[in-house]
């Protein structure tokens, strides 16, 4: 029976591109489900033989203790550059999105708030 190996909503592409080709070197059977049409699954790498799963669970602790570590090296490299992204490099690459997001953020906190002092008076 098939188990859940590594889920991939969010997973950059790089990253899960890396997990394939580290399950493929190794010989491990796997398959890929998707999101669907609606993106509602779960997208994911699956090991298809339970017998292999410890095994891959190993590699992929490893791959991913390494990636974190290699990731952290980069940013801490970049920030040291002073090329890292920041709030403000956000706000230039998506203008809308950024005062979309703040203005979603201000309603969610304002509201409740409204409700609460509302039902008080």
């Amino acid at each position: 029976m098939s188990k859940l190996l590594f889920k991939l909503r969010n997973v950059p592409d790089d990253e899960a591109e890396e997990v394939r080709a580290l399950l493929s070197e190794h010989q491990i059977d796997f398959y890929e489900t998707s999101a669907g049409n609606w993106g509602i699954s779960l997208p994911a790498l699956w090991v298809r033989d339970e017998a292999q799963y410890s095994q891959a669970r190993e590699l992929l602790d490893v791959y991913q203790a390494e990636r974190s570590a290699r990731v952290r090296e980069e940013y801490a490299r970049l920030k040291q550059q002073g090329k890292h992204k920041t709030v403000l490099d956000s706000f230039r690459e998506n203008p809308f999105a950024f005062i979309a997001y703040l203005f979603i953020v201000y309603a969610l906190l304002y509201l409740p708030y409204k409700i609460i002092t509302g039902l008080s008076s």
